[in-house]
């Protein structure tokens, strides 16, 4: 029964997301709100709407660590997971303006995150800081998008759309029926998972960290996913960068301030989790350096990492003897070398430009 009820609340969170975008998008088009910033906030905040929902029932339930963990586990998994599945279907070309903003501004709030973590607390304040954060994010999008063409922003973020769906209480219904199901699923999700890691053994944050992320992902892995296959390679990008930016500022800020006392940070996500979302948000900027192409051999070691990081939250779950080997291997051998390979076609990239 327990394993009916998390995958009926998996269920109810991704069609409830699905509804929520498609009814809250048309609604902001209706009423003359600029597509691209319809796209870029609605739309990206609707596939974010499970993490939301999760870590909001998680924090008002005092269960902190899938509130976290489920945060934190989704932004490592839509880098390493959802890139490095959808380069490797096709390399991924990168727009210019994600290498010069969203990128720096996404290793900005990984860092601020870390930094606010350090005392084993995100407090009401702090969330409060994310929340505004994301409201200047927003306007800075519109402001961005005022000067662009409202027809050939709409064709690019927004799917065509059946009549029925351009009236107004058709819209509202739709967004009233997802919040519904996203709040429902949710609450499932929830209590199920901690059912889970009761009988497994292992802690929620393990939980948080894989299952429920996962779960929650699963609107990005398909958006992403399906943009490589129909060749729409910039929205496979964009699509991550924008989710993990409002995971951050809107789920972990509004996680934050409607937990009485805040989110209490487990010292092992602080130790290792934590350090692992920022360095997955860093590790961006040489891979989008060298040529505004994700290839597929960069999908590929994306791909290696996030199994390398989940075999270790197995092992670490479950005390394996072999834990110890396997993080001195990692440590030692496989990072140094990415970052090696990862410096070299940095700088041959370089001297190409310079040369041309």
């Amino acid at each position: 029964m327990t394993l009916i009820l998390f995958l009926a609340g998996l269920a109810l969170l991704i069609v409830g997301a699905d509804l929520l975008v498609r009814g809250a998008s048309r609604l902001s088009l209706s009423l003359g709100i600029a597509p691209l910033v319809v796209g870029l906030t609605v739309v990206a905040f609707g596939t974010s709407a499970p993490e939301l929902a999760v870590s909001v029932k998680g924090a008002l339930d005092g269960q902190t660590d899938i509130a976290l963990g489920n945060v934190v586990g989704s932004n490592i998994l839509n880098v390493l997971f959802i890139l490095g599945i959808s380069a490797l279907l096709a390399p991924l070309i990168v727009d210019r303006r994600l290498i010069r903003q969203e990128v720096p501004i996404l290793i900005g709030l990984s860092l601020l995150v870390g930094w606010m973590a350090m005392d084993l607390r995100i407090s009401f304040a702090e969330g409060s800081v994310l929340v505004g954060v994301m409201a200047g994010y927003v306007l800075l999008l519109y402001f961005q998008g005022r000067n662009a063409s409202p027809e050939e922003v709409a064709d690019d973020l927004l799917p065509a759309a059946p009549g029925w769906l351009a009236k107004l209480p058709v819209q509202l219904l739709l967004i009233a029926v997802g919040l519904g199901m996203l709040v429902l699923g949710s609450q499932w999700l929830v209590d199920s998972a901690t059912v889970f890691a009761t009988a497994l053994g292992v802690s929620p944050l393990v939980i948080g960290l894989t299952i429920v992320s996962l779960g929650t992902s699963l609107p990005e892995v398909a958006t992403s996913v399906i943009a490589a296959l129909r060749g729409e390679r910039e929205i496979a990008v964009g699509n991550v960068l924008g989710s993990n930016i409002f995971n951050i500022v809107c789920v972990l800020g509004i996680s934050s301030m409607v937990s009485g006392d805040g989110l209490v940070v487990p010292p092992a996500l602080l130790a290792f989790d934590l350090p692992v979302m920022i360095a997955v948000a860093v590790a961006l900027l040489p891979v989008l350096f060298t040529g505004h192409l994700i290839a597929r051999w960069e999908g590929a070691v994306f791909l290696g990492y996030y199994v390398a990081y989940t075999t270790y939250l197995v092992l670490y779950a479950q005390a394996h003897d072999a834990l110890d080997e396997f993080s001195l291997v990692m440590r030692s051998v496989v990072i140094p070398l990415t970052v090696i390979t990862l410096g070299v076609v940095a700088m041959r990239e370089l001297r190409h430009r310079r040369r041309a």
